[in-house]
């Protein structure tokens, strides 16, 4: 993962939401970075403004032929 122009994250609204968050992430520190994994790379910040991608952005999968629906098993092609 570099850089920060498309990086993913979780930003939660509320105090529950944040303590459900930070378990979640413990939880996968502990799954994936003791086994050599690497770090766990999503952001996990406050919610602040949230500013819409441009409309060139928007449905990037659909508009390339894949599935962008809930539980899709189809793997996501990122570049085709």
């Amino acid at each position: 993962d570099m850089g920060t122009q498309y990086r993913h994250g979780v930003y939660p609204h509320t105090n529950e939401q944040q303590i459900a968050a930070d378990s979640f992430f413990k939880t996968l520190r502990n799954k994936y970075e003791t086994r050599g994994e690497g770090p766990i790379v999503t952001e996990l910040k406050d919610a602040a403004v949230f500013w819409p991608a441009e409309n060139y952005h928007q449905r990037y999968l659909e508009k390339r032929g894949q599935s962008a629906e809930k539980d899709c098993e189809e793997k996501v092609r990122c570049y085709g």
